[in-house]
């Protein structure tokens, strides 16, 4: 079974940092777009950063650049999400996701995504 699984999640306060990983197992990821995805309570899942499959190019929603940066090691875990300067606003659910083709440009659309993880929550304390 192919599975993406999400660690590193957690309660911290404002204006601190969470490292989020995301490892797959049932198959390799590696040189495949990601992405993370968020949802907050009530609201709609809403993406966050995206990183092509090579990992040369990397994109971001408004809300989180200069605070979050996505990476990518394709001979070990698939990828990564180092947030800063977290904000109470940045609670959420925090999901990674990949794309069905290798080698690919990056994805901003849930729908553009195959295979998702099962999420890890993220808290931000004032």
């Amino acid at each position: 079974q192919v599975q993406l699984v999400e660690s590193g999640g957690g309660l911290v306060q404002a204006g601190g940092s969470l490292r989020l990983s995301c490892a797959a197992s049932g198959r390799t990821f590696s040189n495949y777009p990601m992405g993370w995805f968020r949802q907050a309570p009530g609201k709609e899942r809403e993406f966050v950063a995206a990183i092509s499959g090579s990992g040369s190019s990397t994109d971001y929603a408004d809300f989180v650049k200069g605070r979050f940066t996505i990476s990518r090691d394709n001979a070990k875990n698939p990828v990564y999400l180092q947030m800063n300067s977290l904000k109470p606003e940045d609670t959420a659910v925090y999901y990674c996701a990949a794309a069905s083709m290798k080698f690919g440009s990056m994805r901003y659309r849930a729908e553009d995504y195959s295979y998702w993880g099962q999420g890890t929550q993220v808290t931000v304390s004032s």
